[in-house]
């Protein structure tokens, strides 16, 4: 039995479950990418496969599910090969699925998006409500001499487009920066633009390696972005790559965001870097639980020197090197 045939297989009530996980709803057609084909097809089956991502969003409706495979790796030195795109997902695509078909949460396991361009851009775009990410590679380095680019862009402006509903797992993401290399303030791998807005969005379950920021609020011009989790995500280290892991303190923050069960690494030690905290949640309201801090001794709190995190943020069960995290 195909991959396809299994994904169809498991659909309940018009869902997509897979291993008692729901990665999204299937009440559309199934598309398929594969970037090793010499010519693009109509992009209804593997053996017609479309080339690029953008053309399958393109073909798609809402609700559809797009299916995409892993470029082969011919780097031995371990770079995989990559979709050389910067994928926008429009208003009317609402409620679609772009799902990875690779081996594993790797940055050679699964299916790698990195842009080529020569300004700041980011590998994805979702301008549309109620999309699934799940299972995709994003690598913020493009073509030498070019800056670093991010990796998802929530760009919601109340009105014309919405990023509203999100879902981001399963996913890994590396070498992403905004449009400096230092600032976590101007931008990271998963960004709200300046505007806000993007309510209910979860991100669950991502590996982040090497990124200036790895989840950033740009600002709240428009609205406050209420109720997002970031769960059981692995955030990036090594120290010398990193300003800050969760930078959530753009505009007026943001207002119910759980910050649970996830792993940190060390401080950042990027030089000069801005913030260089785990965690920026000036502003938030919300909960930082169950996490694990690579630190000894720092402190978090309104002027922590690990986790700048308000009275307006529970502290609760976390821990850093064998240490209770107390509020300072």
């Amino acid at each position: 039995m195909s991959y396809e045939d299994v994904l169809k297989s498991l659909k309940v009530k018009g869902n997509l479950f897979v291993g008692g996980q729901l990665l999204g709803q299937t009440q559309g057609n199934f598309w398929y990418v594969d970037g090793n084909v010499s010519t693009t097809g109509p992009g209804t089956s593997w053996s017609g496969a479309f080339k690029t991502i953008q053309e399958a969003v393109t073909a798609s409706s809402a609700h559809d599910t797009i299916l995409v495979k892993p470029i082969t790796i011919t780097d031995a030195t371990g770079d995989p090969g990559n979709y050389a795109e910067a994928v926008i997902i429009p208003l009317a695509k609402s409620n679609l699925s772009i799902i990875g078909t690779g081996t594993g949460l790797t940055q050679g396991g699964l299916p790698q998006i990195k842009p080529a361009g020569a300004s700041h851009t980011y590998c994805l775009t979702v301008r549309a409500p109620g999309c699934l990410i799940d299972g995709l590679g994003f690598n913020g380095n493009s073509t030498a001499g070019a800056p670093i680019n991010g990796a998802i862009l929530l760009d919601d402006d109340n009105s014309t487009k919405s990023a509203f509903g999100t879902t981001i797992k399963g996913c890994h993401f590396k070498n992403c920066a905004g449009t400096t290399v230092t600032d976590c303030r101007t931008g990271g791998a998963i960004d709200w633009t300046s505007a806000g807005n993007a309510w209910q969005v979860r991100i669950e379950g991502n590996r982040f390696y090497k990124n200036v920021c790895d989840v950033c609020l740009l600002g709240t011009s428009n609205s406050v972005p209420q109720d997002v989790v970031i769960a059981n995500n692995i955030f990036s280290g090594p120290t010398a790559s990193v300003d800050t892991n969760l930078y959530l303190a753009g505009g007026s923050g943001m207002n119910g965001v759980i910050v649970d069960g996830n792993n940190f690494g060390p401080l950042g030690t990027l030089g000069s870097a801005t913030v260089k905290r785990v965690i920026s949640a000036t502003g938030c309201v919300g909960i930082f639980s169950n996490n694990v801090v690579q630190t000894t001794g720092k402190t978090f709190g309104a002027t922590g020197d690990a986790g700048l995190i308000p009275t307006t943020m529970m502290i609760a069960h976390n821990y850093q090197d064998n240490a209770l995290i107390a509020r300072t």
